[in-house]
């Protein structure tokens, strides 16, 4: 078997460079690498972006409704709400019949600050699709959403405590092993 870069490989498992997260990781990585220096000319980071972006097409969103569409998880979205908000790039105020949840939407600011973005980001999507081709570009995004629906059809991946044998325990270092945290040693 050979792995991704044509060596061989002496493992049984998947070449680490051919499996699927870190091909997906590695993707990801290029084409935001892409964006990162016109996200920093504007003083937004990754994150920020994504916010901002999902919020420009929406008149607002529920902050779980945010965190869904964003893929951010609720304690990072929270900060980054409230620095967008200091920022007055964003507005959160509370839904009227539920005071505990909130609605975020962008402010005109955050709009213009995206529009500002708009030919750069535009620039950038040209460049790679004249690089990989529109109708690769196509069909990878096509493929993409297609691997997302189906694993999202699967149900979860859940493994029973019992399964854990004493090697398994072992190998992976068990969680009681050494001191609890917080203990003193005299």
């Amino acid at each position: 078997m050979d792995d991704y870069f044509g060596g061989r490989v002496k493992l049984r498992v998947r070449g680490f460079t051919r499996s699927l997260p870190m091909s997906l990781l590695a993707a990801r990585d290029a084409v935001m690498g892409r964006f990162r220096s016109t996200l920093r000319l504007f003083n937004v980071t990754e994150q920020q972006w994504r916010v901002l972006r999902t919020l420009s097409t929406v008149e607002s969103l529920e902050v779980l409704e945010l965190a869904d569409a964003t893929g951010l998880l609720a304690p990072s979205l929270s900060r980054i709400v409230s620095d967008l908000e200091e920022r007055d790039l964003i507005s959160r105020r509370q839904v009227p019949h539920d005071l505990r949840r909130a609605e975020v939407s962008i402010t005109r600011r955050g709009q213009e600050l995206i529009e500002a973005m708009e030919p750069h980001a535009d620039a950038i999507y040209a460049e790679i699709l004249s690089a990989f081709g529109k109708d690769k570009m196509d069909q990878l995004l096509g493929l993409l959403r297609e691997l997302t629906n189906e694993l999202n059809r699967l149900p979860p991946v859940v493994h029973e405590q019992q399964e854990l044998s004493i090697e398994h325990l072992r190998l992976s270092g068990s969680p009681q092993r050494g001191r609890p945290r917080g203990s003193v040693t005299r």
